[in-house]
């Protein structure tokens, strides 16, 4: 009994060992699509009202210095083209 067991266990494995392939998947290289021949059925409309609800701003202080020019720092860009 014990060696009808082993048999079917081996015959089993055997068998098994034997479905293993290389399996390769060849995938499309190119797919055109050709969107004149689809028909589409239904309405065109406009939609309904649209609106944006306002919302209440947030205004922050600025907390940099406030500057009236900025020669040196445009004297310094236009030499650092030249």
């Amino acid at each position: 009994m014990k060696i009808l067991i082993l048999m079917v266990i081996l015959l089993n494995v055997s068998s098994h060992a034997q479905d293993n392939k290389n399996v390769r998947y060849e995938y499309k290289k190119f797919e055109k699509f050709d969107f004149n021949e689809i028909g589409v059925e239904g309405e065109a409309g406009a939609p309904g009202d649209i609106s944006i609800s306002p919302r209440l701003r947030n205004e922050f202080k600025n907390k940099l210095p406030e500057r009236n020019n900025f020669q040196k720092e445009m004297k310094k860009a236009i030499d650092g083209i030249r």
